[in-house]
């Protein structure tokens, strides 16, 4: 499966044990968002581990699912690039 996580975590210190275990999950690409690619129990997991760590009451920690067909349509302009470019393009770049 295919997420791409978001969080907004205002205490620095927990912030960075956020972005330390996404890390170890996926790919980050931008300041507190993470691409995923992981199976369903990895993704429980990853679940689990940030659900121990957050306060649900002033911080946010979103998980957006992508299908094959909606991560074939993601652009992009600039930044990193996918680790992975099969998963982004449905064809090779030359065609």
């Amino acid at each position: 499966m295919y997420i791409v996580v978001s969080y907004d975590i205002p205490e620095d210190k927990r912030r960075t044990k956020i972005h330390s275990i996404l890390k170890s999950y996926g790919q980050w690409m931008q300041l507190s968002v993470f691409e995923c690619d992981v199976t369903p129990t990895q993704y429980a997991k990853l679940r689990s581990r940030l659900a121990k760590l957050i306060k649900p009451d002033t911080d946010s920690v979103r998980f957006y699912f992508l299908c094959g067909c909606c991560q074939r349509k993601i652009e992009r302009i600039g930044g990193e690039q996918p680790r992975d470019e099969t998963i982004f393009f449905a064809e090779s770049p030359s065609g």
